[in-house]
C-alpha cells in the first residue's frame, strides 16, 4: 500500500504549505489524492520532489 505520510512530515519540517504546492504547478486533484493515499504519476512525484527540494523517499513509503 502507498503511504504519502512522510509528504507531510517533509512539508512541516520545511515550511511549505499546500498553498505552495498550489501555486508552484501542481492542481487541486493531484492534492486531494494525495491526501487520500491515491495513486500519482511519476512525473508528479518528480514535480514534487522539485518543488520541494527532496527525494522520492520523502514522500512515499510502501506499507504491507
Amino acid at each position: 500500500m502507498i503511504d504519502y505520510s512522510p509528504l507531510w512530515k517533509t512539508l512541516k519540517e520545511r515550511n511549505i504549505s499546500q498553498y505552495h504546492l498550489l501555486k508552484s504547478g501542481l492542481d487541486n486533484k493531484t492534492l486531494d489524492s494525495l491526501k487520500k493515499n491515491k495513486n500519482i504519476t511519476l512525473l508528479t512525484v518528480e514535480k514534487l520532489c522539485k518543488i520541494i527540494g527532496c527525494t522520492p523517499n520523502d514522500i512515499v513509503e510502501f506499507k504491507e
